[in-house]
């Protein structure tokens, strides 16, 4: 299965709406989320959580994830009931603030949890949410709501947010966050610019919310093979450094690589490796 860091797409599915939930599975995303929370009415909460905890025994070529409602709601408590012992992937916790209460959840559940951080206090304590319990294995943004508490109007007002949240999970030793969904669907340029920002900053994948969108995330973050060569030949220039006993050294194309730029490489080659089907026949075996 795919993991947080590994995934470049996460479908949201409606859990209510369970027809949708094999055209999801079977579709381009890398990665699907059942949603309990934002996407499903009041009436329908029933009926959702018994559908997610029906699909979680199903057999699933692709990583499934629910997304709960946030503790507190009427609707968590029975939440978690339901999907503690299921085969799920993991569980998506909406709104997380308070590490202690992430440990206690994390320690009834016993799956892996993505915490979203939607509020100022949630990213003010984004690093202690984290390192809340072993099975927190992501963290990242929900800039809508985080957007509406803090009452910003323009995307870059968040930039700040972004980067205090990828220290974070870089500082807790856990996967790249994953960037938070574009909600206009009439707009992939900007979809896609902001996803190719987003990996600048040190984000890898997003989440979607309509199969659309998926083209635009997957191109986004995956690597070119113009990165995939240039990190391969830099790599290359790697063995005739370390022959000359160098630690640093200035390649064939005039760049100064040293041990950072080597990392930078290897990540590039590393990410490629884990997309066979994307980018056939680039790497080699020591690349691997």
């Amino acid at each position: 299965m795919t993991g947080p860091g590994r995934a470049r797409s996460w479908l949201y599915v409606p859990a209510h709406r369970p027809e949708l939930l094999d055209k999801a599975l079977s579709g381009p995303a890398d990665a699907v989320v059942l949603d309990l929370e934002d996407a499903v009415p009041a009436g329908a909460k029933e009926s959702a959580r018994d559908a997610a905890v029906r699909a979680a025994s199903l057999p699933r070529t692709k990583p499934l994830w629910v997304r709960v409602n946030a503790v507190g709601t009427s609707w968590s408590a029975d939440d978690l009931a339901a999907l503690t012992g299921t085969d799920l992937d993991g569980v998506r916790v909406p709104k997380a603030g308070d590490p202690e209460t992430v440990a206690e959840l994390a320690q009834r559940l016993g799956l892996p949890l993505h915490l979203l951080l939607e509020t100022a206090l949630g990213v003010e304590q984004a690093y202690a949410l984290a390192t809340a319990h072993p099975s927190v294995v992501a963290v990242s943004l929900g800039e809508a709501d985080l957007a509406a508490d803090l009452g910003v109007r323009r995307p870059d007002a968040l930039a700040w947010a972004r980067q205090r949240v990828v220290v974070a999970c870089r500082a807790a030793g856990i996967a790249a966050p994953i960037t938070s969904v574009w909600t206009d669907l009439a707009d992939p340029g900007g979809l896609e610019r902001d996803s190719r920002e987003a990996r600048d900053q040190g984000f890898y994948g997003r989440s979607v919310i309509h199969p659309k969108q998926v083209e635009a995330v997957h191109r986004a973050f995956t690597p070119s093979l113009d990165e995939v060569t240039d990190a391969r030949a830099l790599l290359g220039s790697l063995t005739d450094a370390t022959g000359r006993g160098e630690s640093a050294w200035v390649d064939a194309r005039g760049r100064f690589v040293d041990p950072a730029v080597v990392a930078g490489a290897h990540r590039v080659l590393h990410q490629a490796d884990t997309l066979p089907d994307t980018l056939p026949d680039t790497l080699t075996e020591e690349d691997r």
